[in-house]
């Protein structure tokens, strides 16, 4: 298990996946990139992380949605 996490997010092109797919998903757009088609190489290896990316993204977007609307309607 902790060689499993020193693995993890231990590259750059690992962290820029995450980052695109994170990004992509607090501004509610379709996917820029599907596995299969077009994709950048280094996204294709490690589409995982971009695919990770989007969904801590919208779990960022729910909680920042919610924490908007408690603040802005007391």
């Amino acid at each position: 298990m902790l060689h499993l996490l020193k693995t993890l997010f231990n590259t750059s092109n690992e962290r820029h996946a995450f980052l695109i797919g994170f990004s992509e998903t607090l501004c509610p757009w379709p996917p820029r990139y599907r596995q299969g088609t077009q994709t950048p190489e280094y996204l294709e290896r490690e589409y995982h992380y971009y695919t990770f990316g989007r969904a801590v993204g919208f779990i960022a977007l729910l909680a920042l949605i919610i924490l908007f609307k408690k603040l802005l309607w007391r």
